[in-house]
Parts: C-alpha cells; structure tokens; sequence
C-alpha cells in the first residue's frame, strides 16, 4: 500500500533510539490460533500470536512505536503510533488482520504529536489523546483527517518545556464527562540540588494543576466544557486508567524513578473526587519522599494522603488496563488485566488481579511479585496481591526475543486479548494454545 511504502520510507531516515535497536524476536514456529507463533513463555493455556511487527526472520518494521488499540469490525483494528518522542511522527493506523493472512495497514492520520489514547465517543466517533489535545473523528470517512475535530484544547505539552509526563489519557465517565490525565512535569518536583521547589509543590499545587486527572463536564451529546475541575490530584502519571460498569474508576500509578530498585512500589489506586494521592509528598502506603520529608507539606499516614487499593510491583510501569469480559478464556471473567511495561526485571508482563464485585482488585496476605532472574519477592507492607502472570517468560533470552514492552490492551470480539511492543513496533493476539 503506498502508505505503508511511505511511512517505511520515513522509517528508514530516523535513527531508531538506541531502546529500539535492540535484539529481534526469533522468526515464528508453529501457529497460535492461526497466527504464527512467538517465542514467549506464556501460562499454561495461553499463546501469543505475531499480527505484525519485525522479527529476525522479516525485519520490515511498518510501526514505528504502536500504543493504544481500539476494534472496528471482526477484522479491523485502528492503532496510535506514538512515532518518536520530540517529533511529530505519530499516526493513526487502521489495520486489517485476519488469521493465516498477511496483515494490511493504511495510515488513516499522520503528522500527530504523541498520540496514545484511543476510545469510542458516545457519538459513535473515535477519540484520541495526542499531545495537548484530545480530538474524535470519523474511521469509516472517505477522508478521515478532514474530519478531525478538538474536543479538550489546550492540555499541557513539552513544546516550550520540560514535561516528563505529556500523554493525554482520558476516559469518559458513567455521567459522560471525559477524565484526563495530566502528568507531573517533573520525578519528584525538586530542583536540581534535590530540594524542594517550595513549602508545597508548585507544579502539583499551582496554577498549572499538575499531576492530577481533570474534569471537563458534559455539556450535551458531543459537548464538554472548555473549563474544568481538579477531579483528583498527587498523581505522578496516570496513564493507565479504567472506568469499571459499577462506576468505580482505577489508576495505575507509574511512581518516582527513585534509583533503588525495590522501591517505590507502583500502585492501583480508587479515584474518588477531591482526593490526593500523595505526589510528590508521600509513596506507598503512608511513606513520606525523601525529598520533602522535612517540608512537612502532607502528613501521609494521614486522611489527607488516599492511600493505594494496592500496591504494584517497584518500577513495573503499568500503562493499560481493563476488565476480561470476553468467552475466549472463562477463568479469566472479571479480573483487571494489565500492561506492565517496566524495563527492569519487574516490567515485560500481562498480569490479571481477582476483583470484587466494584471491580478493585482483591489483597491477599503474604503476597508476592516476580522477578526475572530471581525469587519471587515479598511485598513485606500491604495491601498488595499474587497477581496471575499470563507471560511469565517475556524475559530477554539471547537468539529468542527482547524483554517484552507491553502498552495497549484489548478484549476482541472473539475473547482474544490484543496488545502492543511498543519498543519492538509489535502487534500480539493472545488467544487459547489449541492442542
């Protein structure tokens, strides 16, 4: 198709980052489903399929960093290419996969600056989230970029300076408002002496609202207010962000880079509105940061600090989850699936956590989290979960794969879950491994 030789042709010009020059998936053996089989430890049950994306037997790579993924019809899919951070190389793709068949694409939008969130509207329109903006427009349009609209203008960006966290997450809510995230510019808003920037942190407290979801209301069918409300705030990042059909909305907290490797943990957490969840002041269950420990500005084993539903392995880097309401796998009916993108020894893994009936993942006593290359490793504080791990070997094996680099989450029609490997431009369907 002449837009995929175009987008290979830009492909070809940029220095992929050294994250993405790394070493290839092992050329598929066997079939998935119908799909040609990757090298990943999955559980038992369970196999990934290849829908497209490089390996070492084909190294075309048509996707340059394939996020969010959102179905069409049976056989169509439309998929946010982030295309590299600091450019404006982003894309909307749809693709067409059926099994046993060669996978087509056709780049429907280009020139996009970040585009990660995709979601269907009420007004049977499609949403994105790109860099500053959310905006809908018509896939099924004989020219679907004349049909680009702005929703929520004038998110913030990194165009005039930092912004650590720019991606625009939203979700619509059960009264129809549309949530967004706004991430924090900073780690752990300190200067560069590793001081507080104030009394309270200026980024999280000031003008600008930071690290905090917005509120922008539903004025009518396919109208939302130009202003908002803070709806929660001391959230670093929330990228990953799910609305449950009991009206419970989670969080997937990707928390401080600190430099230990056990900690802090990542968190799920429950987002009620007027809370604060504790960036930059306090992290895990009640700890206060190091940096603005003597601040003093939240007490956090306080009411002030919301403190996690649950707390989520350090450094895995959730970036997508939903609830399993698919036929494909029944075990699997009702528990929050999630991406956990983490470069460390902790990221590269699809987990699933049980629920009750609101939807909040289920603490256990004594829980523990994996970890490649070594024991499983206690939690040690609470709450926190044995989560089942559905690629408990998408570990970097030299000759077989890279470790894994999940973001996106889908349930198919069929009950399939679809996923991508972003640093490996990878679109995967786990499906049931048929004898």
């Amino acid at each position: 198709m002449p837009s995929v030789v175009v987008a290979m042709a830009v492909l070809a010009a940029i220095p992929i980052a050294a994250a993405e020059q790394r070493q290839a998936y092992a050329e598929p053996v066997g079939t998935c489903d119908g799909y040609p089989r990757l090298d990943i430890g999955m559980a038992e049950g369970f196999c990934a399929g290849l829908v497209i994306g490089p390996t070492a037997g084909d190294k075309r790579r048509e996707l340059l960093l394939p996020r969010s993924l959102l179905q069409l019809d049976d056989a169509t899919w439309l998929l946010t290419d982030l295309g590299g951070w600091g450019t404006t190389r982003g894309a909307v793709w749809k693709l067409r996969s059926r099994p046993g068949e060669p996978a087509g694409l056709t780049r429907l939008l280009g020139g996009l600056n970040l585009p990660h969130a995709l979601a269907n509207g009420p007004d049977g329109l499609v949403y994105v989230g790109e860099m500053s903006r959310i905006f809908r427009f018509d896939p099924h349009a004989s020219d679907p970029a004349r049909t680009v609209e702005t929703v929520v203008a004038g998110l913030p960006d990194n165009r005039l300076h930092e912004n650590r966290h720019p991606l625009s997450k939203f979700v619509f809510a059960p009264d129809g408002a549309l949530l967004v995230n706004i991430g924090a510019p900073s780690d752990q808003c300190l200067d560069k002496a590793g001081e507080p920037l104030g009394k309270t942190c200026p980024e999280a407290d000031g003008g600008d609202h930071a690290a905090s979801i917005r509120r922008y209301a539903v004025l009518g069918p396919g109208r939302w207010s130009a202003d908002y409300t803070v709806h929660a705030k001391g959230l670093r990042n929330s990228v990953a962000m799910a609305v449950h059909r009991s009206g419970t909305m989670l969080q997937g907290e990707n928390s401080y880079d600190f430099s230990a490797r056990w900690l802090p943990f990542d968190e799920i957490n429950v987002i009620e509105a007027g809370r604060h969840y504790g960036w930059p002041y306090c992290a895990d269950v009640a700890a206060a940061t190091p940096g603005w420990k003597s601040a003093r500005a939240m007490a956090c084993g306080s009411d002030a600090h919301a403190s996690p539903a649950l707390l989520l392995p350090p450094h895995a880097a959730p970036l997508d989850m939903l609830w399993y309401d698919g036929t494909m796998f029944p075990r699997l009916e009702g528990k929050l699936l999630m991406t956990w993108h983490g470069y460390r020894s902790i990221g590269g893994r699809i987990a699933a956590f049980a629920t009750d009936a609101s939807g909040v993942p289920i603490a256990e006593k004594g829980a523990r989290y994996p970890v490649y290359g070594g024991r499983p490793r206690a939690y040690g504080i609470g709450p926190a979960s044995n989560a089942q791990i559905l690629t408990p070997g998408w570990d970097r094996v030299a000759g077989k794969r890279p470790q894994g680099s999940p973001v996106g989450l889908a349930v198919a029609r069929d009950g399939a879950i679809w996923t991508t490997d972003d640093r490996a431009g990878l679109v995967i369907r786990i499906a049931v491994d048929r004898p």
